[in-house]
Order: structure tokens, then sequence, then C-alpha cells
């Protein structure tokens, strides 16, 4: 079974409302120790982010560019410099996950956008309830080995023509060791299966094909 955001995020909704001030800010910043918080409606419905980035083109200021029109990049970058409020100087839309999302799907969110942290909205209410950090998304690989033994044993279940019995299962330290033997094509598929489940850091195969089994001469 996959695991979704509500296994591992943050019950604490970081966010300010979209009138907060610059100080008010990075006050929430520091007390909560995150590079970022979430900009909130009256309905608690997220509508940006405010990252450290935003907030540091006060000091640096915009790029300056003598040559060619302004890109909507840089106009957004100007306007965050100027701006003291949230809603001035967030990025929007905001990137925002549900409690059901994948794991998985999280985490390729948070890379794909490069940000550390996505707010967690109630799925009917669109209100956020949480936030999500790559700190908890690394709680997977602290999965206990029971528990990656029971969905291992499931997946080879789920290889037709695979026989349980043939194979051995050893794990260590995330990595899990597969040895037995069973057809290629089995092995094909048995792998693809486990390299799925959310905290395995990796998976070794030593199951011999049985297609390719060298069998004694017969005399």
């Amino acid at each position: 079974m996959s695991m979704e955001v509500r296994h591992v995020m943050g019950r604490v909704a970081i966010a300010v409302a979209q009138d907060a001030g610059f100080g008010e800010i990075v006050s929430a910043m520091q007390r909560f120790k995150v590079g970022a918080v979430t900009v909130i409606d009256q309905d608690r419905r997220p509508v940006g982010v405010v990252s450290e980035d935003d907030l540091l083109l006060k000091e640096a200021g915009p790029p300056r560019h003598s040559l060619g029109a302004l890109t909507p990049a840089r106009r957004a970058d100007q306007r965050k410099a100027a701006g003291v409020t949230a809603v001035q100087l967030m990025s929007s839309p905001a990137i925002v996950v549900t409690p059901a999302t994948s794991v998985r799907a999280a985490a390729r969110l948070m890379h794909e956008n490069r940000v550390k942290q996505l707010p967690v909205i109630d799925p009917v209410t669109g209100r956020v309830c949480g936030t999500l950090h790559q700190s908890d998304l690394l709680r997977v690989f602290e999965r206990p080995v029971g528990e990656l033994q029971e969905e291992i044993a499931s997946a080879i279940r789920g290889v037709p023509g695979l026989d349980p019995a043939a194979l051995t299962v050893d794990i260590s330290e995330g990595v899990v060791t597969i040895g037995g033997q069973a057809t290629a094509a089995e092995v094909s598929r048995l792998l693809q299966a486990v390299r799925q489940i959310d905290g395995i850091v990796d998976v070794v195969s030593e199951i011999g094909t049985r297609d390719d089994a060298v069998f004694p001469p017969t005399y």
C-alpha cells in the first residue's frame, strides 16, 4: 500500500494572512524554523507562498537588465522587491497537496518545483490543514521492517505463477535482497513491484532464472 501525505505531514498550518506585514512574515519563519509560509485568504484557503528568496529580494533587489523587455519573471521580482505585505511578496498560485496525495507524488512535486515544503489542504473545504516538509518525506525510510516484509510478500503473491516458497527475502537498512528461483519474466515483474514500495532504498536480485538454469547431463 502506498504511503500518503496524511501519514507523515505536520498538523500545524504555517500560514499568514494576505495583509501580514514583512516583519510578521519574518517572525513566523523564525518561530517555526521554516523557509517559507503559506498565504491564506479569509476562508483559510491558500492563495500563495512567501519564501526566504522572496524576502531577500528586499535586500538584494531584483536583477538589473539594461537590454531587452522585462520578462514575467523579472516583473514578479520587481514587484516582490517593492512589496511590504504577504500578498505583494508571495508567489502564486500555491502548490498544494491533500492528505490523500501519495508521498511519492508529493516528493515529485517538491523536486520539480524546487520547493522544500507544501501546504496541505482539506479536499472538501480547500482550507489549509497542515504542512508537509522535505524532512517529513524522509520518514518513509523509517518504516518498521515488519511492514516492509508484509508489502514485499504481497508483491510476491501478486506475480502470477511465482512460488513464494521458492524465494528468500532479506532486508537490511532498507536494502532488500531477494534470492531463489523464478523465470525471467517473473523476476522482472517482481523487482518492478518491490521498487514501488515506499521506504525501500534499493533492491538487489540474487534470483536465478529457471529459463537459464544449467542442468547436469543425463546418461
